[in-house]
């Protein structure tokens, strides 16, 4: 008898078969061997409202936020235009008028 095949979410190779598909004891995951994974995209990033975002988006800020160095803050409602996405804790480069190239969380911002 073959060894199924670990989860595809946590890699847990203590997978079991219950019916026609294979169970995760570790993180309870499901599914079905014979259905072939999507291939997987890289990182995704998403704004507040789950929109995924894409490099060139311009995206609006929906709360005030301040900026380390300056007594300014960035206001809610300013529009960022092509911005950039990293992989890293703020995963949004961007540039923004009056404050010059800025690092942001996308939790913070909508996709307009």
């Amino acid at each position: 008898m073959a060894e199924p095949a670990p989860c595809p979410v946590c890699k847990c190779t203590y997978t079991y078969e219950m019916d026609a598909l294979l169970v995760c004891p570790e993180c309870g995951h499901e599914w079905n061997p014979d259905e072939t994974p999507a291939a997987e995209e890289g990182f995704v990033v998403k704004d507040s409202n789950g929109n995924i975002l894409q490099n060139g988006d311009s995206v609006v800020t929906i709360k005030n936020l301040p900026v380390k160095g300056t007594a300014q803050s960035i206001k809610a409602g300013t529009k960022v235009r092509n911005i950039r996405l990293v992989d890293s804790d703020h995963n949004i480069d961007c540039k923004i008028d009056g404050f010059g190239a800025m690092a942001l969380k996308s939790e913070f911002v909508k996709k307009v």
